[in-house]
């Protein structure tokens, strides 16, 4: 069985187990979470899709870490200029346990 679910302006498939990375959320670790945008669930050869969401669909899930993505370096040099700018980036991220999927 696994679903879809929208998270952040991002969709996820997701099965019971899984661990998916999202954009940070402010809950602290060990938050229980009811996902409840869920876009389509299938168990086998049945499958529900959703109009926009399947309704009374949601995806129990689990905080598991909060933490930052490795950096990003951001370099800008135009030559014969003496031009040169160095900057990094690290993103947020919250990591989520599935726990179950009901309908």
């Amino acid at each position: 069985m696994y679903a879809v679910v929208r998270v952040g302006g991002r969709q996820y498939r997701v099965e019971t187990g899984s661990i998916i990375d999202v954009e940070r959320m402010p809950n602290v670790v060990d938050d229980k979470l009811a996902l409840n945008d869920v876009l389509l669930v299938a168990d086998g050869d049945a499958t529900v899709i959703g109009q926009p969401t399947v309704s009374g669909a949601s995806v129990a899930a689990t905080v598991v870490a909060q933490f930052r993505a490795a950096k990003v370096i951001v370099f800008k040099y135009r030559q014969r200029t003496k031009f040169r700018r160095k900057r990094g980036h690290r993103h947020y991220y919250t990591r989520l346990r599935i726990d179950g999927i009901s309908v």
